[in-house]
């Protein structure tokens, strides 16, 4: 008979996050061997991966962390938003954070192979297979952010919406920056737009709008025998607009629409009596372009009387 005791189950436990009937299982399967009884676990949590592979995760969290002059992003995808709000799955994306910061990958792939900075030996594969075996829904670390330097963040609607807005200034210790930094991150999170500034616009993209409001104006019997010099000087004045509705610093700022946010910030600047530019930003929205998984909360309880 294997011996092992239960100050052994409950390090399994703590090391791996799994349950403890699952701990001690492992245990007894391994013959008491704790190192071997971790990798039954792991190679269980793999199992419960490809099983789950198939299905819908398009809930979870947004999630932000800064150490030192590093911040970084992460989505983290579940099943349900239950799942989402479990202290172990929100626990799972902070050291999801902390590998990050620490190890700076290139991409998704990249950041799977990294040692995971959280409970336990391994990768980050490892310890996402450790967590849906552990947790019984599919996760999936969709993407990441790593910005340096000066920034203002904020999460919305405990992880809907995640956003990092990045500077380049020389009064950031100064107090009136911080606000107006948390300022434009707000702005960036109730007003999504596509792009910085209008130098940011790909030059296809501009093309199509004009191409558009060119023909607009075709189709106006006042403007229709205008020379086409004159209807594209019409457009670029027209573009205006354009800009505004896509362009974070050619928004009206929020909280004063008598200015723009790029004279909001310039405002502020020339008020402390230094620099600040915004340099870029990164938003995301959980779930956002990801097929949604259709609740029938009917046949799920008729499921669940049927046994």
């Amino acid at each position: 008979m294997a011996e092992f005791t239960a100050k052994d189950v409950a390090e399994l436990r703590k090391q791996t996050g799994c349950g403890m009937m699952d701990c001690k299982n492992a245990l007894k399967d391994a013959n008491g061997d704790f190192e071997a009884a971790v990798k039954i676990l792991r190679e269980k949590g793999m199992a419960a991966v490809a099983k789950k592979a198939s299905r819908i995760a398009a809930e979870g969290i947004v999630d932000i962390m800064t150490i030192g002059n590093t911040t970084a992003m992460v989505e983290v995808n579940s099943e349900t938003d239950f799942v989402a709000k479990n202290a172990i799955f929100q626990a799972f994306v902070k050291d999801v954070l902390k590998t990050i910061i620490a190890n700076n990958p290139a991409d998704v792939d990249a950041l799977m192979a990294c040692k995971f900075e959280g409970e336990g030996e391994g990768s980050v594969s490892d310890a996402l297979a450790e967590k849906t075996g552990t947790i019984g829904e599919k996760l999936s670390i969709r993407r990441f952010a790593i910005v340096n330097g000066a920034v203002a963040t904020y999460i919305h609607g405990l992880g809907a919406t995640g956003v990092v807005v990045s500077f380049d200034t020389d009064v950031a210790d100064k107090a009136g920056f911080a606000e107006c930094a948390k300022n434009v991150a707000l702005q960036t999170a109730a007003m999504p737009v596509q792009y910085l500034d209008k130098d940011s616009v790909p030059a296809e993209v501009l093309a199509e709008e004009k191409a558009i409001l060119i023909k607009q104006m075709q189709q106006d019997p006042k403007m229709a025998n205008k020379p086409q010099q004159v209807l594209e000087k019409i457009v670029e004045g027209k573009l205006g607009k354009f800009y505004e509705n896509n362009c974070l610093l050619h928004q009206l700022y929020v909280k004063d629409d008598s200015m723009t946010v790029e004279k909001y910030v310039a405002s502020v600047a020339k008020a402390l009596g230094g620099n600040i530019k915004v340099t870029g930003y990164v938003r995301y929205d959980k779930g956002e372009g990801l097929e949604k998984r259709e609740e029938d909360f009917a046949a799920e309880i008729q499921k669940m009387v049927q046994g």
